[in-house]
């Protein structure tokens, strides 16, 4: 793809994610003007003038301290599912990877389960700290960095690790881990509702602190995947040509898994789990703009926090005064687009070898 046409679908990308941002802070039980929001989101900009008395304070209210951190906690989840799955479609060389495929998502959500047993069977009295809103974030964001050690130990063959043995340790270890779950929501009880929703995923009451945490993570796990996007284009020829051409295969590969897995436990331990945003982003661009990485992982990064706004928006209007769970909203929008998508690469690689 040429770089003006690159450069035009970054803008077209860009337009996208704003859009939403003022759709999304607009919708919801109290719908505001657009040309109100956007007037509330442009102030404080330079050479942009205060929005004034024209907007009422609770308009400002709703937008800055209600709408507006949800929105940023969706875009930074979206980019961080995103560029995770650029990465692991190009680090495992199969296009059916997302961030959930080594296990990661299945350990947040067994830290997760376990926080919430912790709390809902009165271990409260005794552990005090089990109250902070903090601590489910923080059990899962172990979960998810405990599965990543198993996997990693047990795909490691003589300190080399190779796609095949990843997938296969991810599926052995988030096997044994839902496993573990579904015990801990047989034995539920009362807390069984709030394990199931937050395992399919939501971005209620999330706040500015919960992006505060989540941005590092994304800032810098998201500058590691952009340094070893050349590497990755390569690796994604083979792990022969890559060496060939002086990649040190095996070091690029673990640098970019933890990377990967970092970020998506991070995301995951916000959010909850959210399925597809990982798995159909990359393949939208792939399709659009081709595969060299260092052009796919910051677009996936900007189409992945639009999308994931426009399906939290969906998730908080659609049904009314319920609230559906986000996870639900990208599974019912991902799953029928990604076998179109696949169906699609099945016909076009079937004429081709024909041809």
């Amino acid at each position: 793809m040429g770089a003006s046409r690159t450069t035009l679908y970054f803008l077209v990308l860009g337009v996208f994610l704003l859009l939403m941002v003022v759709v999304a802070a607009g919708m919801g039980a109290a719908n505001l003007p657009l040309g109100d929001v956007a007037r509330v989101l442009l102030e404080g900009l330079p050479g942009v003038p205060t929005a004034g008395g024209g907007i009422p304070a609770s308009t400002r209210m709703i937008v800055l301290d209600v709408r507006l951190p949800r929105i940023a906690v969706a875009m930074l989840v979206g980019a961080a599912l995103g560029m995770s799955g650029a990465v692991f479609q190009g680090l495992l060389l199969n296009p059916l990877a997302d961030p959930f495929t080594i296990g990661v998502s299945a350990g947040a959500a067994f830290g997760a389960t376990l926080a919430i047993m912790l709390q809902g069977f009165g271990f409260l009295a005794v552990m005090p700290f089990l109250g902070h809103p903090a601590v489910l974030p923080v059990f899962a964001f172990g979960g998810a960095v405990l599965s990543l050690v198993f996997v990693y130990i047990i795909a490691r063959d003589h300190g080399n690790i190779m796609p095949e043995s990843l997938i296969l340790a991810g599926v052995i270890v988030a096997s044994f881990l839902s496993a573990l779950i579904s015990f801990l929501k047989s034995i539920a009880g009362e807390t069984l509702s709030a394990i199931v929703f937050w395992i399919m995923g939501s971005l209620s009451g999330r706040m500015w602190h919960h992006a505060a945490i989540l941005l590092p993570y994304v800032f810098v796990c998201g500058l590691i995947m952009q340094a070893g996007a050349r590497h990755l284009n390569l690796i994604a020829m083979g792990d022969a040509t890559a060496l060939q051409l002086g990649v040190d295969v095996q070091r690029v590969r673990r640098r970019l898994l933890v990377a990967g897995s970092l970020l998506t436990a991070a995301a995951v331990s916000i959010s909850g789990v959210i399925g597809f945003v990982g798995l159909v982003v990359p393949h939208i661009n792939r399709l659009i703009i081709g595969p060299n990485h260092r052009v796919l992982i910051p677009a996936s990064a900007l189409l992945g926090g639009g999308i994931l706004v426009l399906a939290d928006t969906l998730a908080r209007t659609v049904a009314g005064a319920t609230e559906i769970p986000v996870g639900v909203v990208t599974a019912l929008l991902g799953a029928p687009f990604f076998c179109y998508i696949f169906k699609r690469r099945f016909h076009s690689g079937r004429g081709g070898d024909g041809a």
